[in-house]
């Protein structure tokens, strides 16, 4: 790895003395993860942002999370394109290219030794540059980077025993009209209270509805049924995943029919099969929704082929970025 990477590091000394060795330093360096900010590779418990970043105290902050499954990054280009707009839609600016946040995910991810991770891309307001201004024009934007070993919004144990969703009733979906859903953001305080809601009720994840009672997303996951050869899915209220982008392709692919507009609470528990969708897990079946149990308690035939098939596709080189690791 080149040395300029731990610039300012303070083990530089070691870092150095055993690079110059030809030894593996990854392993125990990065082990639980790393960062990049500011031009340099970190380990990621080292990783930090000021105490006044807008990021911090306002949630004034877009992100995108790329997976990498064996040393590849899966669709970079469509995460990239994602960031970009929600960047874009935010009046972000990190000065920095395309070209360049796309290099420094992959030099990281690659410092990292890890083969299978949880990457993510971060840009923050920043701290003003004028004190006590409350112009976020007067913020110097950032960008960071981090990655940690892969994650999955269920334990693949969970899964593996039958994996369950409560609907919320204490709380809604913040409005697409106040918060964008289609800008990846940190504004998870109804996520949150419908995660202590399903957890307290015995259920390993929340379901959120609108105003209307349709369903919406999950934390960190889009919803999806599917009845009589029929892939169903919400249209509004819910961010445009990757993922989820890709579930659709598949279904088209496997010759199923996809709906996509308002699924009311009725319609999901109607069903013959619920799965959810994202970047941390892929595809995963749901068996039970509030009392509702689908497929028997099993992953159903139609998820199945659909979770079958993206593995494939995380393995397709068409849709791979692999990245050369330094050991």
């Amino acid at each position: 790895m080149p040395v300029h990477c731990f610039a300012g590091h303070p083990n530089l000394s070691r870092l150095c003395g055993l690079y110059a060795k030809g030894l593996t330093i990854l392993t125990d360096v990065f082990s639980e993860g790393a960062a990049w900010m500011r031009g340099r590779i970190i380990p990621i418990g080292e990783a930090c942002i000021p105490i006044t970043d807008w990021g911090l105290t306002h949630c004034d902050i877009t992100y995108d999370v790329v997976p990498v499954w064996n040393g590849g990054m899966f669709r970079l280009p469509a995460y990239l394109d994602r960031f970009e707009a929600s960047m874009a839609a935010l009046h972000l600016d990190p000065d920095m290219t395309r070209d360049a946040i796309q290099s420094a995910l992959i030099q990281m991810v690659a410092a990292s030794g890890l083969r299978n991770s949880y990457v993510a891309m971060v840009c923050s307001r920043g701290t003003p540059t004028i004190a006590g201004s409350r112009d976020p024009r007067h913020c110097r934007n950032h960008f960071y980077a981090w990655c940690v070993p892969y994650v999955q919004v269920i334990s693949p144990e969970v899964v593996a025993k039958g994996a369950s969703a409560c609907i919320a009733q204490t709380v809604q979906r913040i409005p697409d009209g106040s918060v964008d859903p289609i800008v990846k953001n940190y504004h998870w305080g109804d996520f949150t209270k419908g995660l202590f809601e399903a957890k307290d009720a015995g259920f390993e994840t929340v379901i959120l509805t609108d105003a209307d009672g349709n369903i919406t997303e999950g934390p960190g996951f889009n919803v999806f049924a599917i009845k009589h050869g029929k892939l169903l899915t919400s249209g509004h209220g819910v961010l445009s995943g990757i993922t989820r982008r890709t579930v659709l392709e598949i279904a088209t692919q496997l010759g199923l029919q996809v709906d996509i507009r308002p699924l009311p609470q009725t319609v999901l528990l109607d069903a013959d099969e619920v799965f959810i969708s994202s970047s941390a897990g892929g595809v995963i079946p749901i068996v039970k929704v509030n009392e509702t149990v689908f497929a028997g308690g099993v992953c159903g035939p139609a998820t199945q082929s659909i979770h079958q098939s993206y593995w494939d596709w995380m393995a397709a080189p068409a849709y791979r970025t692999d990245i050369i690791y330094n050991n």
